[in-house]
C-alpha cells in the first residue's frame, strides 16, 4: 500500500489531531507547573531539621520514582474513585486524573533537581545574604533562589520534553490527547504511515519550539550570571 500524500495532508490540518495536541501540550505545562512547585517544596523538606520531614520527603520521592508511571495513571484513574467516593462525580475527567497523576509523578523528578540546583549555591551566599541584615524568607527569595534557578533551567526544561511524550500514556485513561486522537483515526482509516507520520511531525515540532525556548532562557540567564560575576569582579 503506497503513501497516500491526501490522507497525510488532511490529517495534518485536522481539528481533531490539533485538539488532541493542545491537550497534550496543556497537560504538560499545567502538570510540570504542578510539578515545579511541589517538587521545590520536598526539596525543603528534604533539608529540614525535622526527622519525619526529611523521611516523608525522602518517602514521596522513592515511591513515585519507582512506581511506573502507567501504574500511577491507572492507579488514580481507577483506584482512588473507590477510595474517595467525592471522585465518582462527573467533575472528575480524564484529564484531571492525567494532571493529578502526572503532577505528582513530576513532583518527584523536580524535588531531585531542585535539591541539586540549591544545593549548588555556595554556603557563603547565604551568609553573605545574613551579614547584610536579610532574613532568612529574603536569603531565599533574593539570593539563593535566583542562583538556583539558573542551575535547574536545564535539567528542569528537560524533563518538561520528557514529560510532553509521557503524556501519551494518558490514552489508557480515555484521554483523548495526540496520541489517542491519532490511533481513534487509524481505527477508522487504517492508513497507519500517514496518521503516524503526522502525530511524529506534531511531536517534533512541539518538542523543536520547547528546545528554542531552552537555549533562549540558557542563554537570558547565563549571560546575567556573566554580568553580575563580571560586576562583583
Amino acid at each position: 500500500m503506497s503513501f497516500d500524500a491526501h490522507v497525510f495532508w488532511t490529517a495534518l490540518f485536522s481539528w481533531p489531531i490539533l485538539q488532541g495536541a493542545l491537550i497534550s501540550v496543556a497537560l504538560t505545562v499545567l502538570s510540570h507547573a504542578m510539578g515545579i512547585a511541589l517538587g521545590l517544596f520536598l526539596a525543603l523538606l528534604g533539608g529540614a531539621q525535622s526527622r519525619s520531614l526529611r523521611a516523608f520527603a525522602t518517602t514521596y520521592i522513592w515511591l513515585f520514582r519507582g512506581a511506573p508511571t502507567l501504574l500511577q495513571l491507572l492507579f488514580v484513574w481507577n483506584a482512588l474513585p473507590q477510595l474517595l467516593p467525592v471522585l465518582r462525580q462527573h467533575w472528575f475527567t480524564p484529564f484531571l486524573a492525567a494532571w493529578f497523576a502526572l503532577s505528582l509523578n513530576e513532583a518527584a523528578y523536580q524535588a531531585e533537581i531542585s535539591r541539586s540546583a540549591l544545593a549548588s549555591v555556595p554556603r557563603d551566599q547565604r551568609d553573605a545574604g545574613f551579614a547584610l541584615g536579610l532574613s532568612r524568607t529574603q536569603c531565599f527569595r533574593l539570593v539563593i533562589l535566583p542562583q538556583a534557578i539558573r542551575v535547574a533551567i536545564p535539567p528542569t526544561a528537560n524533563e518538561f520534553i520528557t514529560l510532553l511524550k509521557v503524556t501519551s500514556l494518558a490514552s489508557v485513561i480515555s484521554l483523548q490527547e495526540l496520541l489517542a486522537v491519532t490511533t481513534r483515526e487509524i481505527s477508522v482509516t487504517f492508513r497507519f504511515t500517514e496518521l503516524y507520520t503526522v502525530a511524529l511531525i506534531y511531536y517534533l515540532a512541539i518538542v523543536s519550539l520547547l528546545m528554542l525556548g531552552q537555549a533562549r532562557l540558557e542563554r537570558r540567564f547565563g549571560a546575567g550570571l556573566a554580568a553580575a560575576r563580571h560586576t562583583h569582579g
